[in-house]
C-alpha cells in the first residue's frame, strides 16, 4: 500500500471512525440514563414507555435504522441529515437501549436499606437518584459499558454503506485500487484493534476513580505484564518452599 493512499483515505478514515465512536458513545451515555432511570421509576406509565423504547430500539437492526433516518425520516419532516449525524443518530438510539438495560440493573441492585436510608433523611427522590443510588450503580456500570462501548467501535462499519469514508471505507476503497486484500485488510483489523484497547484502558481508569469516589480500593495489577509478574514469582518462591521439611 503506497504512503498516498494511506494519507489520503486510511489516516482521514481513522478519524472519522473515532469521531464516529465518541458522537455515538455520547449519545448513547445520555439515552442509556434517561431510558434506565425511567425504567426504574415509580410510574406504571413511565416505566412502561421507558421499557417500550428499549424492546422497540434492541429489537431493530441499527443497519435498518440508519437507512431509515437517512432515507425515510427525510420524505416525512422534509428535511434530510447529513449521513455522519444519520448514523450517529441511528447508533446512539440502538446501543442507548442496550445501555439503558445495563443501568437499570445496576440501580436495581443497589441494596435497599441505601434507599430506605434516603427515605429516613428525607430527600426527594432526585436526591436519593443523585446522591446515594447513582454514585454506587456507576462502578458497576462501567464494565458492561466497556464492552457496549467496544461493540459500539465495530458497528460504526456499518456507516460505510451510506457512503461515510470511516476506516472500513477506506479500506474497501483501497482494495478496489491495489488489489491487495490480504494486507489492507489485516492493517484495518490491527487498527481497530489498537482503538479498542485505548478504549477498554480508558475505561478501566474511569472505574478505578468512580470506584475510588465511593471508599472502595481501586483494583490494581490485572493486567497481562502484572499477571506474568506473579507467576514468574510463584516460580522462583515454589523451590524455597519445596526445601522445607515437615
Amino acid at each position: 500500500m503506497t504512503a498516498g493512499l494511506w494519507e489520503h483515505w486510511v489516516i482521514p478514515g481513522i478519524w472519522i471512525t473515532i469521531q464516529l465512536t465518541l458522537y455515538s458513545a455520547a449519545l448513547a451515555t445520555v439515552v442509556a440514563f434517561g431510558i434506565g432511570i425511567a425504567r426504574t421509576h415509580h410510574s406504571r406509565f413511565v416505566r412502561f414507555l421507558a421499557g417500550f423504547y428499549t424492546e422497540v430500539f434492541r429489537g431493530t437492526s441499527s443497519l435498518v435504522l440508519m437507512f431509515w433516518i437517512f432515507f425515510v425520516l427525510p420524505q416525512l419532516v422534509g428535511w434530510a441529515l447529513v449521513p455522519m449525524w444519520a448514523a450517529v443518530l441511528a447508533l446512539g438510539l440502538s446501543y442507548g437501549a442496550y445501555g439503558a438495560e445495563i443501568v437499570r440493573g445496576a440501580l436495581n441492585a443497589v441494596t435497599p436499606a441505601q434507599r430506605e436510608a434516603g427515605v429516613a433523611l428525607s430527600f426527594t427522590p432526585w436526591q436519593r437518584m443523585r446522591l446515594i443510588l447513582l454514585p454506587q450503580a456507576v462502578p458497576e456500570m462501567i464494565p458492561p459499558f466497556s464492552n457496549l462501548l467496544i461493540e459500539l467501535l465495530k458497528g460504526t462499519a456499518l456507516v460505510s454503506l451510506l457512503g461515510i469514508g470511516d476506516v472500513s471505507f477506506a479500506a474497501y476503497l483501497v482494495r478496489l485500487a491495489t488489489t491487495e486484500s490480504a494486507q489492507i485488510y489485516s492493517i484495518t483489523l490491527v487498527i481497530y484493534f489498537v482503538i479498542a484497547f485505548v478504549l477498554t484502558r480508558g475505561m478501566r481508569a474511569i472505574e478505578r476513580k468512580a470506584k475510588a469516589g465511593i471508599g472502595q480500593r481501586p483494583e490494581k495489577g490485572t493486567g497481562i505484564m502484572r499477571r506474568l509478574g506473579n507467576r514468574q514469582t510463584a516460580k522462583e518462591v515454589a523451590p524455597l518452599g519445596g526445601g522445607v521439611s515437615s
